[in-house]
């Protein structure tokens, strides 16, 4: 019904279910008008499975679930089996399926102005620039829609600052990015990996980029060392590499160095920011202030493609009007959308809760029997574990039994599974999802 919160509509979705999966199977003529149409709508898992397959890109591999219902921690399937949700769209519903606070200021500003582009001036877009640049303490914000659009962003800004107040020579400024990084499959982006699933067979790559490996100060301060170097990036946790947690005082001596030599340190906090840590963002648990930080998934709680990009005015007002921009950067949806996903955060203490639910989850994980989970690490609630490989099991047949016990997760690295739950989750809940992980490593 008209004004009733899209969350609470949902919830028929079982009792639909019901109905559609009780009896008989469809006969093949109602199969075939539901494959005709542009929703799921009464087919089964498999033929989900099979239609993405006859018509999508094969650019993803997806673990064997069809989702449809997302609330809170949980979602459920076609056929209607709950889940925990331990990816959390890797990290972009922090705040939990459809939380009614962002999903009314969607269903609000949606109904009234939804873009405009940057052609003109809008009503909202100046309130969240103000909202999030006092929050985060940056003087500037440009806006953009995904994370990979904010490292594009921040890499231009680096490379301009670099031109027009370091006094680099032209084209030949450097960014220096750490082994193991991953922030996009632009061109830009698989340029400074060193995975070779993103950059292998999309060559000639990007110049200007350069790598060091992760965690270590002595190789940093080697690169720096040269002029021409404009900016620094990388993640305060490494997400997509497996949660890798450098040591204690890596960004504090990333700051010093950074600013020693007259280089931009641009922190990465798309995936480890905004409370998924345990803090507002990862690098505030060493009270270190980057040049430019990157935003992006929870920025909208998961409804809405927003990422920003934070600095302070030296920095940002190197770019000058037609030089960077996006036709739905700034929109007046992403923008209500994101004061309402950081006032949750806020409002609900997320990063405390985060703390304590990862505290006591990684003392739990950490009773798992070391020859089959042979690390446990993470930070706040963004945590990994690693599978020893036999030719019985790896993390990938892990996942697919955790899916049978009722908690979704995923692998990454062949054998590394990240336990990133929505940041509302309550101690009973979590302990629920300690014991179905206990239960599916047991059964190994």
């Amino acid at each position: 019904p008209p004004g009733k919160p899209l969350h609470l509509q949902h919830r028929a979705a079982p009792l639909i279910h019901r109905n559609l999966h009780s009896g008989s199977r469809l006969s093949s003529t109602a199969a075939s008008k539901l494959k005709s149409g542009s929703s799921g709508g009464g087919l089964t898992s498999e033929e989900i499975y099979a239609r993405e397959d006859k018509y999508g890109a094969h650019n993803y591999h997806p673990l064997p679930v069809a989702l449809e219902r997302g609330e809170g921690i949980y979602v459920w399937d076609v056929e209607g089996t709950r889940y925990y949700d331990f990816l959390s769209a890797y990290s972009a519903v922090n705040q939990g399926h459809c939380h009614p606070k962002i999903v009314a200021a969607l269903a609000a500003q949606a109904s009234k102005l939804a873009l405009t582009s940057r052609a003109f001036y809008n009503d909202v877009l100046g309130a969240y620039e103000e909202y999030v640049t006092t929050l985060f303490g940056y003087d500037k914000v440009l806006p953009m829609n995904t994370g990979v659009e904010a490292g594009e962003t921040a890499c231009k800004l680096a490379r301009k600052w670099a031109y027009t107040v370091k006094g680099v020579p032209k084209n030949q400024a450097k960014i220096i990015f750490a082994n193991g990084n991953f922030w996009g499959r632009t061109m830009a982006a698989i340029s400074s990996s060193t995975d070779p699933s993103s950059y292998e067979g999309f060559g000639p790559y990007m110049p200007g980029f350069e790598l060091i490996p992760y965690n270590d100060i002595p190789a940093l301060e080697k690169a720096l060392q040269d002029p021409n170097v404009a900016a620094f990036m990388v993640e305060p946790i490494q997400g997509e590499a497996g949660v890798v947690v450098p040591d204690q005082g890596y960004l504090t001596k990333v700051r010093e160095l950074c600013t020693k030599h007259n280089v931009l340190w641009i922190a990465d906090e798309v995936q480890t920011g905004l409370a998924r840590t345990g803090r507002r963002l990862a690098v505030d648990h060493e009270g270190a202030h980057p040049d430019i930080v990157m935003l992006g998934k929870a920025l909208s709680g998961g409804v809405y493609p927003v990422s920003a990009v934070l600095c302070d005015n030296e920095i940002m007002l190197t770019i000058k009007p037609g030089e960077h921009g996006s036709t739905y950067g700034g929109n007046p949806i992403a923008c209500r959308v994101a004061i309402a996903a950081l006032e949750v955060l806020e409002e609900e203490k997320l990063a405390e809760n985060a703390e304590r639910m990862g505290n006591l989850l990684r003392s739990e994980l950490n009773k798992l029997p070391k020859d089959i989970v042979t690390t446990v690490r993470g930070k706040g609630l963004l945590n990994a574990i690693v599978i020893k490989e036999t030719k019985d099991y790896d993390a990938w047949k892990v996942c697919l039994r955790l899916r049978d016990n009722g908690l979704l997760a995923k692998p990454t690295h062949g054998d590394i599974i990240r336990f990133a739950p929505p940041l509302i989750i309550k101690e009973h809940e979590l302990q629920d999802c300690v014991d179905i992980i206990q239960r599916t490593i047991m059964s190994f």
